[in-house]
């Protein structure tokens, strides 16, 4: 199989290679991904909203995403991947308020949070990371056409929404009819709404907010909602019709269903070809969620285990699949990757360019074209561990090394990896002080349920807090 000039394979150089086939929800089946202009991608993420420490919920989306550009670039396609960034939001203008602060000193610290753990995490920035307070003129526009195309109205409360009744198709996306939405239990009671089902695209301003969430309009002094940030944005960085939009599985609706409406009623047509959602994340096997409290942030999962193998352990799903963490999982996963290190220790890569015609390499790529199955890519990665070990061949160590690089894992010198450990033989003071510092804005934000696990957390490695008289926080080992 040759390479494309870009480094990647060319599938029309191989008959016998299949197409490359994608979930798309919209068509609730797999299809052959077919790009809008050939050779390019163009791709959109819904981001985080940066009002809170990023969980593994996040690391799902931010990994699997990484996974994918980095496959579609490895082909050879040209790819521009947005993900975007909500720095606008009644949760954080709440936050702030609470914390008497500003939106953007909240925000900007959080997304440098944030950042830290993409980076820990081994991933790629995007090419273009918007945040939506940059776009408030491009949402004006678009909800003036939307207006003009009989589809907004201001209400008798000054926030102006999207009539749903009169775009249609709407529920294409999640497969709901606008009866069952009616008939529902997410339906918010609005007497300012036409219709129960309209739902905000800009929030009149209340005295009660900070001016810097104030923007004008002709409808008078607002900000935008939730979802047609997420509509200018992706049109104006790629265009009214795109290749891929992706997300949590959570966003499926209402947030990608008003996201199709907005975007295709102002434009006239199709606004995405392929839809792509990510699995829910689940602890101990029940659905990770902030309100039933059992939630982790990334920071406090890699206080205990190593970023590498929390990637690989995210990886070794696949994406559409539910997502079960423990710490027996990411042992498991940490055990995986050791022997994968191991391997590379043992035989040394012989250094020459990743070979597409070896047989592993090809059942690497048939899995990876296969709806992105990980998985099945990581069995040939195992496959190959078997056959390094027995005859210690520096070619296929290196298609080892070369493929687990595909996947954004193995690029660490195996002796470095394998004296660090995955998992922490005991937390550094530098390492509890770390956690007492989040534990304490954690409690600033009245995030009680979050202090309380980082609490936890740390007396399971046998570190006892105690809190004393004007917030200082002492800690002994037990």
């Amino acid at each position: 199989m040759s390479a494309r000039a870009t480094g990647g394979y060319d599938q029309s150089s191989s008959s016998s290679m299949s197409a490359l086939k994608i979930y798309n929800t919209l068509a609730r089946d797999k299809v052959i991904f077919v790009p809008v202009e050939s050779g390019k991608v163009k791709m959109y993420v819904c981001g985080m909203t940066v009002y809170d420490y990023c969980h593994l919920g996040h690391a799902r989306v931010m990994v699997v995403f990484d996974m994918v550009q980095r496959w579609l670039r490895e082909q050879g396609y040209q790819v521009t991947y947005v993900r975007n960034i909500t720095d606008i939001d009644d949760k954080i203008i709440r936050r702030a308020v609470e914390n008497n602060e500003t939106i953007a000193q909240l925000t900007n610290r959080y997304i440098a949070a944030m950042n830290e753990d993409a980076d820990a995490l081994g991933v790629q920035r995007p090419d273009h990371e918007p945040r939506a307070t940059a776009y408030v003129p491009h949402m004006l526009s678009l909800i003036g056409k939307l207006e003009a195309n009989g589809l907004a109205y201001q209400a008798s409360d000054g926030d102006v929404n999207f009539s749903v009744r009169d775009f249609k198709g709407y529920g294409k996306l999640s497969g709901k009819s606008l009866d069952d939405l009616r008939a529902g239990e997410r339906v918010d009671v609005d007497t300012a709404k036409r219709d129960p089902l309209d739902f905000v695209l800009w929030k009149s301003s209340r005295d009660d907010e900070p001016d810097e969430v104030k923007w004008p309009s002709r409808w008078g002094s607002g900000r935008p909602g939730w979802h047609i940030e997420c509509s200018a944005m992706s049109c104006e960085l790629l265009g009214e019709r795109f290749d891929i939009h992706g997300g949590g599985q959570d966003l499926q609706f209402p947030h990608h269903e008003n996201e199709i409406a907005q975007s295709e009623g102002a434009s006239g047509h199709r606004f995405v070809n392929y839809w792509m959602h990510n699995g829910f994340v689940r602890i101990d096997d029940e659905k990770m969620s902030k309100s039933l409290g059992n939630f982790f942030t990334i920071r406090e999962v890699l206080q205990k285990f190593d970023p590498e193998v929390v990637r690989f352990f995210i990886l070794r799903a696949h994406y559409r699949s539910p997502l079960n963490y423990s710490d027996v999982h990411l042992d498991d996963a940490r055990a995986a990757l050791v022997r994968l290190y191991t391997a590379l220790k043992d035989t040394a890569p012989d250094g020459q360019p990743l070979d597409w015609d070896e047989p592993h390499a090809k059942r690497f790529a048939e899995a990876m074209n296969d709806d992105f199955n990980t998985p099945m890519a990581m069995a040939c990665l195992f496959d190959l561990v078997t056959a390094v070990n027995r005859d210690h061949s520096p070619s296929l160590a290196r298609q080892l090394k070369a493929l687990g690089g595909v996947l954004g894992l193995l690029g660490r010198q195996p002796q470095i990896f394998l004296q660090a450990g995955s998992l922490s033989d005991g937390l550094s003071d530098e390492a509890v002080h770390t956690q007492i510092a989040i534990r304490a804005q954690a409690k600033k934000d009245k995030n009680f349920a979050e202090a309380d696990r980082v609490r936890a957390t740390l007396l399971e490695q046998g570190i006892v807090l105690e809190d004393k008289p004007g917030g200082i926080t002492e800690w002994r080992r037990a």
